[in-house]
């Protein structure tokens, strides 16, 4: 009997230890994903991807482990009582009060008294659902025959004598092109509660909601032009070519504004244009009407804005990225390293140290501390760089990766005359990356036009997001408001930095 109990406790030990050695493991790799070199190979998606699949599995070995050691823990741990986190105040709260089998006092004396009570909190989750409105107009007359028939006019909506609802609507552009879910996966979850919605009803209303919002998104993209400093990036958007039966390489160019990281006070906000082609003409029209600077990255087609003979108004002020700049360095580094590569990054850390440092001062501050500081720092690597340019071979990876710098060394420096430039054009990046999310769901856009209602629905969340407002309570307030007959003369209160945020919103 004692030597199975010894050999029971023998085993739970070896595959404690086996637990262990596979967590240890598990989280070497997360470390190894997330901060070494290969986590510069990844793109951004792509990382989190990857780094949540460990999180996963690293949660599933130490789930193993406490269940292993329940017994020990219950002994030893103390009770958790609340939560950890705090629970938004508007979330509607549904108590269920669990009451002893029991409240008869063992001495006799009766029914024992409350004394206090232990509350512990829980996020739970309701299914969406679904339900009919129905609109009900009372037709009234007088009882004699001497007055005619008096009723209520019927509300206006956005499709009349459709099916959804504004809020419905709302529903389906937001799950789209916030969510990244398809219309056909939409179309799935629908037919799975029931619902007998036609799949191509979906990309109908997106469509008929496309066209209503347009005006809006027009508004957005002349206020951002009033600025004197604007982001811009681009990315590819297939589209279904029915001629060929392929698809052809669209682009979605992306226009932001974010003033935030110097206490502007213009609200952030972005438009996407789509264009067929990467052409820095495409650049151009977009840009129509803005003069100022202009934060991009090394792509040659924006030259063409910084000429003198460019149309739509004076020669851009191009402001280059450190970040791709870095980018180049890296990738032209090999596996055993560089020490060229090393310095150069390094110098660039540095920069960025000042940066982390006067995040969110004013610009005015911002400026003192780069002249005094990361000027000297930049002109020591402009020299540096140039030395080592000329005793590499230009043809050599990393000659090419200074040959970035040298050519891009200008715009690099911009950032040290105007507090409100960024170093990088990262803030862009940033609002680019739930488009491709979008496009590796959805696979492609059907045609030019759909990919322009695309990019017009994606201004309005992509903005929604950076000011903090719900996207679905904008979408669905504003869509009532126009199936309402809002002026014309009023649509800056359409605007989404315009719209209450998330937290006053729900208030």
């Amino acid at each position: 009997m004692e030597r199975a109990a010894r050999q029971h406790v023998e085993a739970e030990l070896a595959d404690h230890k086996v637990l262990v050695a596979t967590l240890e493991r598990l989280v070497q790799e997360f470390k190894r994903a997330k901060f070494g070199p290969r986590s510069e190979k990844l793109d951004a998606d792509q990382l989190a991807l990857a780094l949540e699949d460990i999180e996963v599995a690293i949660a599933e070995v130490r789930e193993a482990l406490d269940t292993q050691g329940a017994g020990r823990r219950q002994e030893s741990k103390p009770r958790r009582t609340g939560t950890l986190i705090a629970l938004p105040k508007e979330f509607p709260r549904v108590e269920r009060t669990i009451e002893p089998e029991s409240v008869v006092c063992p001495c006799g004396c009766g029914d024992m008294i409350r004394i206090g009570e232990d509350r512990h909190q829980r996020l739970d989750l309701v299914r969406a659902r679904y339900q009919v409105v129905v609109t009900v107009l009372p037709r009234y007359a007088c009882p004699k025959g001497n007055a005619g028939v008096v009723q209520a006019k019927a509300p206006a909506h956005l499709i009349e004598g459709g099916l959804p609802t504004e809020g419905l609507l709302a529903h389906v552009v937001v799950e789209k092109f916030c969510e990244h879910k398809p219309f056909y996966r939409q179309w799935q979850e629908f037919a799975r509660h029931g619902v007998p919605v036609d799949r191509s009803a979906l990309p109908g209303w997106a469509g008929k909601v496309s066209y209503h919002v347009a005006p809006i998104v027009d508004r957005m993209a002349e206020v951002l032009k009033r600025s004197s400093k604007l982001f811009m990036d681009e990315t590819t958007a297939p589209v279904l070519d029915p001629g060929r039966g392929k698809t052809k390489t669209g682009y979605l160019w992306a226009l932001a504004r974010d003033d935030r990281s110097w206490g502007g006070a213009d609200p952030p906000g972005v438009v996407f244009h789509y264009a067929p082609g990467r052409g820095g003409i495409h650049a151009e029209q977009i840009l129509d009407g803005f003069d100022g600077i202009l934060q991009v990255d090394g792509y040659a087609g924006y030259r063409r804005l910084a000429q003198p003979d460019r149309r739509g108004g004076a020669p851009l002020v191009l402001a280059h990225c450190w970040a791709h700049a870095r980018r180049e360095i890296i990738k032209a580094t090999p596996k055993a390293g560089s020490p060229v590569a090393g310095e150069v990054l390094r110098r660039i850390a540095e920069l960025y140290g000042i940066e982390k440092e006067i995040r969110g001062r004013p610009a005015a501050e911002r400026l003192a501390v780069r002249q005094e500081r990361s000027r000297p720092l930049v002109v020591e690597l402009g020299i540096w760089i140039h030395a080592q340019r000329d005793r590499l071979s230009r043809k050599s990876a990393m000659g090419v990766a200074l040959g970035y710098l040298v050519n891009h060394w200008d715009g690099l420096q911009v950032f040290l005359d105007d507090g409100r430039v960024e170093m990088d054009s990262n803030p862009v990046e940033n609002l680019i990356r739930p488009l491709a999310l979008t496009r590796k769901n959805a696979l492609f856009a059907g045609h030019d036009e759909g990919a322009r209602s695309w990019a017009r629905l994606a201004s309005l969340i992509g903005t929604c997001k950076l000011n903090g407002v719900e996207p679905f309570a904008y979408m669905k307030a504003t869509l009532e408001a126009i199936a309402a007959g809002h002026p014309q003369s009023r649509i800056d209160e359409l605007l989404p930095w315009n719209f209450p945020a998330t937290a006053e919103a729900a208030a």
